[in-house]
């Protein structure tokens, strides 16, 4: 048996296979709790109290009972759809979102992928989501659908340059793409992190990124895609059951993405912010994951916060203030680098 077990792990495609599924070990279950995390921020943020009986203690199986009625419902086409496309789409946005998962640095003992380029395969490989937005508007045969596929496209092209052109100050102060080698360049006490460095620029491109992935993800005041008072639902109209509850899972999946990126780059990642003090694989996965949970957190409190913005409001913000001073950022931290040199 022992022997069984070694020569499949020495097997290159199962070990592959073997680390794909890691991260979906966390996506689903985080997927779950956010909703309903998100429930009860929302909840109390209104001065009351959301889920509190399915599953005992603050309704914590909710969700759970959520997900099952969606795997139970009909699964509904509608019959002007573009079949092929309305059934594709859903996937190829999970795709987009979960591929970005493989140069996530979860800890120093555990990276899918360490490639030297790994924010740069990050960021393209999480603009597939848009191509799955578009096919689920345009195949649903849904003007409501297809103008919120629209907005979707336009909005993430446009706030994909500030979040490129913010990380790109990152990339010029350490030298390298490689997710894991700006992690240990972070090690040692909490002022080593990157959001304190060439003080104000980082700090400055750290919110710049954060608003910016805020409309990436279709979040708060961003969520124009989605607006139901406008679009219905936007999109994902027509989608219900499973598909739907892929389409969610995505969302989420995207969520913690960027909200992983901004902690690696910024927030020391995996780094304890005590020094050697509560360091460690096992500790470092744990940091890992507050910090990114930080994040969420305050995607969230912004949500249930701040109003919507208008289209054109939207368009203002991305193309008039946040890409300007993206690249005023990356100008003053190359004049310290070259000043520094």
């Amino acid at each position: 048996m022992k022997e069984t077990l070694i020569s499949l792990l020495q097997n290159e495609i199962l070990v592959y296979v073997l680390m794909a599924i890691v991260p979906l070990l966390w996506v689903i279950p985080f997927a779950l709790f956010a909703v309903w995390w998100e429930r009860k921020i929302s909840a109390h943020m209104q001065d009351r109290l959301g889920p509190m009986r399915t599953g005992g203690w603050h309704g914590w199986s909710q969700t759970i009972a959520d997900i099952l009625k969606l795997i139970q419902k009909e699964d509904i086409i509608p019959s002007a759809a573009d079949k092929k496309l309305f059934v594709l789409a859903p996937y190829v946005v999970f795709a987009g979102a979960y591929a970005a998962y493989a140069v996530i640095p979860f800890s120093a003992a555990y990276i899918g992928s360490e490639i030297n380029v790994g924010l740069f395969y990050f960021l393209s490989i999480s603009s597939v989501v848009v191509i799955g937005l578009l096919m689920a508007g345009w195949a649903s045969n849904n003007k409501w659908s297809l103008l919120g596929a629209l907005r979707s496209a336009a909005q993430i092209v446009s706030y994909e340059i500030p979040v490129a052109v913010s990380l790109l100050a990152v990339i010029m102060v350490s030298g390298t793409f490689d997710l894991q080698q700006i992690n240990q360049m972070q090690s040692g006490w909490f002022w080593n992190w990157f959001m304190f460095q060439k003080f104000p620029f980082l700090l400055l491109a750290l919110v710049i990124y954060f608003v910016a992935s805020l409309a990436e993800t279709n979040r708060t005041p961003f969520d124009i895609p989605e607006a139901e008072s406008e679009l219905v639902g936007g999109y994902h109209t027509e989608y219900g059951g499973m598909r739907f509850a892929l389409l969610f899972l995505s969302e989420y999946a995207n969520m913690f993405a960027v909200s992983a990126i901004a902690t690696t780059l910024f927030l020391g990642g995996w780094n304890s912010p005590f020094g050697e003090f509560l360091s460690g694989p096992w500790w470092g996965a744990l940091w890992f994951l507050g910090k990114g949970m930080l994040f969420i957190f305050v995607q969230m409190w912004l949500r249930w916060t701040l109003p919507r913005l208008r289209v054109d409001q939207l368009m203002y913000v991305g193309w008039k203030v946040l890409i300007p001073f993206s690249f005023l950022i990356v100008i003053g931290v190359g004049f310290w680098v070259m000043l520094a040199r």
